[in-house]
């Protein structure tokens, strides 16, 4: 069974065309990394898919719901949570705090209703330790795992990570994939953008290639990272 489907999807800026008929679908419980150069419409699609940007052509849908039209908001109450590849956290509230607002909004829900799954969460990403210190001192990796927990705290059936493993080292790196699978292992659907590919390929099952809004293949990432025609457009060999 699919949790999303995207049918013909197309979105432009004016004469440029940053989604040109895009489709696939994820079954339920799959993690698919998404990769592609700079400007291929990677982070357009996210948009698509949480409602920040409507398609202008074509159809979404989510457990088996049109969502093309659906507002963003209400795609969080649905399931669809999103990390954002800049960290913005609350700076002035604790790490326990940035999780209770994420939670009580993205599930309207009371905040007293929602703790026990936030410190559920803080342990699940490896900031328990950290719970009480306000999230403008932290360190990136810790910040990282700060933008994902929120997104984990909104209850997602479907995750998108926005290049979260950017800018880590990679000790750092190993420590935040293990974090991944452990979430992916609960039976949350991932989709993944990253240009980190040791990253994605040791977590995702399949892979979809974007240029220029375009789907350039999409399947077993050895096979894909394989194609002369990916190799030429991501990692710049002359086929």
């Amino acid at each position: 069974m699919s949790i999303l489907s995207l049918k013909t999807v197309s979105k432009s800026f004016g004469s440029l065309k940053v989604t040109d008929d895009v489709s696939f679908e994820v079954p339920e419980g799959q993690a698919l990394g998404i990769i592609g150069p700079n400007g291929a419409g990677k982070s357009t699609l996210f948009n698509l898919i949480t409602g920040n940007l409507t398609a202008d052509a074509g159809t979404i849908r989510f457990q088996d719901q049109d969502v093309t039209r659906v507002p963003a908001m209400q795609r969080c109450f649905a399931g669809v949570g999103r990390s954002f590849q800049i960290p913005q956290p609350f700076d002035h509230l604790t790490v326990f705090e940035n999780l209770l607002v994420a939670a009580s909004h993205g599930r309207a829900l009371d905040e007293h209703e929602v703790e026990a799954d936030c410190a559920r969460i803080l342990e699940q990403t490896e900031l328990l330790p950290v719970a009480n210190k306000p999230a403008g001192g932290l360190s990136l990796l810790q910040r990282k795992r700060l933008e994902m927990a929120r997104a984990l705290a909104t209850d997602p059936k479907l995750l998108l990570l926005d290049e979260i493993a950017g800018g880590l080292t990679d000790a750092e790196c190993v420590a935040l994939i293990d974090t991944i699978r452990s979430v992916h292992a609960r039976g949350v659907t991932i989709i993944w953008i990253e240009h980190v590919l040791h990253a994605l390929t040791s977590v995702v099952e399949r892979l979809l290639v974007l240029d220029f809004g375009k789907i350039i293949g999409i399947g077993d990432p050895e096979d894909i990272m394989s194609r002369p025609e990916v190799k030429e457009i991501y990692l710049g060999i002359e086929v």
